[in-house]
C-alpha cells in the first residue's frame, strides 16, 4: 500500500519579532486522512505557525505548501480554520452567520444555507439557530466556531485549541466529527493543551519548544526512545529495597505503588525478585508513559541541553 501524498507541508518556516525568535526552521507535514496533534507550552510557536499556514502572518523564511504548491488566496478558501481567539460576529444569528461564511468561501447562497443547516443539526445547535452568537454559552459558541470551519466543506482543517471550554459531551461530538473528516481523507492538524485527548485521537504528534519541532511521530514512536520503566506495587513495603538495586530509580510513587526506571542492562526479573523479597507483590507490569509524561520529558531534556 502506497503512502498518501502529504497535503499540508510546513517547510522550515521562521519568524522573528525584533529580538524575539517566534519560530526557527519549523517543519512538519500532515498527510491525507491523518490527524496531527500540535502540542507545546504557551508561547512555543503553535499559533504563529497556524497563522502563517493560513496567510494571516507572513514568514520571514520558509514555505507552506498544499498539494506540493505554495499556499495562495484560492487554496486558502479551501482550508477550514478555527482560531484560538474566536472570530465570530457576536450580533449575527447562528444560521445567518454560517451561511454567510460559506458564501465567503465560494459556496452559492442555496448551497450555503443547506450546509449551515447540516452543521447546525450535526453539532446540536438546532434550538440556537436563530439566536445571536453573543447570547450563547461559551461551549455553544465553540460549536458554532467549529461549524464555521466546516461549513464550506474544506479539504484541510487547521484548528487552534478546538476543545477549549467544551463539556465532555461536546468533546465527544467534536472528536467524532474530526475523525469522520479524516476518514474522508481530510488532513486535520490541531493544537491542544489537553494531552489526553491528543493521545487518544491523533495519528501523529509534534512537540514544539521555543519555536522548534523537538519531537515528532506516533505516540508509540515517541515512546520507543524512552528508558524502560515498570510499575510495581508491593504491599506493606517501603522503597528501601529499591535503593539496593543498581541502575534502578524511583520516578513516581503513590502509596505502595511506584514507577521504576531501569537503566541499561538492568533485568526486570532481578527487580521482580527484589520486590517479592520485600513483600507481597500486587502488581508488576511494564509502564507505558502517557503523552503528558513524554511531553514533560522532552521539554525538560531540551531545556537542560
Amino acid at each position: 500500500m502506497s503512502v498518501p501524498e502529504a497535503l499540508l507541508e510546513i517547510d522550515r518556516i521562521s519568524k522573528r519579532y525584533g529580538d524575539v525568535v517566534a519560530l526557527r526552521d519549523m517543519s512538519f507535514e500532515v498527510r491525507a486522512g491523518e490527524m496531527f496533534g500540535f502540542v507545546g507550552s504557551n508561547g512555543a510557536g503553535k499559533t504563529t505557525t497556524m497563522r502563517i499556514a493560513l496567510g494571516v502572518l507572513a514568514a520571514d523564511s520558509g514555505e507552506v505548501r498544499w498539494n506540493g504548491a505554495p499556499i495562495t488566496f484560492e487554496t486558502r478558501r479551501r482550508i477550514g480554520y478555527m482560531p484560538e481567539e474566536r472570530g465570530l460576529y457576536p450580533k449575527m444569528k447562528v444560521a445567518e452567520q454560517l451561511a454567510y461564511l460559506a458564501e465567503l468561501h465560494g459556496s452559492g447562497s442555496a448551497a450555503a444555507r443547506r450546509a449551515a443547516d447540516v452543521w447546525i443539526e450535526r453539532l446540536g445547535l438546532t434550538e440556537k439557530r436563530d439566536e445571536e452568537v453573543q447570547k450563547l454559552s461559551l461551549g455553544n459558541q465553540q460549536r458554532v466556531q467549529l461549524a464555521a470551519a466546516l461549513v464550506h466543506d474544506p479539504e484541510v482543517l487547521v484548528l487552534d485549541e478546538p476543545f477549549s471550554g467544551l463539556d465532555p459531551v461536546a468533546v465527544d461530538v467534536m472528536s467524532q466529527v474530526l475523525r469522520e473528516k479524516c476518514d474522508q481523507g481530510v488532513p486535520v492538524v490541531f493544537s491542544s493543551h489537553q494531552l489526553d485527548l491528543v493521545e487518544r485521537l491523533c495519528d501523529r504528534v509534534g512537540i514544539v519548544r521555543s519555536g522548534q519541532m523537538v519531537a515528532s511521530g506516533s505516540v508509540a514512536e515517541l515512546r520507543s526512545g524512552t528508558t524502560e520503566r515498570v510499575m510495581v506495587d508491593v504491599d506493606g513495603a517501603g522503597y528501601g529495597w529499591v535503593d539496593e538495586l543498581t541502575g534502578v530509580r524511583v520516578v513516581e510513587r503513590q502509596g505502595s505503588r511506584a514507577v521504576l526506571e531501569l537503566g541499561d542492562g538492568v533485568d526486570d526479573q532481578v527487580v521482580l525478585r527484589a520486590a517479592s523479597a520485600a513483600g507481597r507483590v500486587r502488581e508488576f507490569a511494564p509502564h507505558r508513559p502517557s503523552l503528558s509524561e513524554l511531553f514533560r520529558n522532552v521539554v525538560t531534556e531540551e531545556a537542560a541541553a
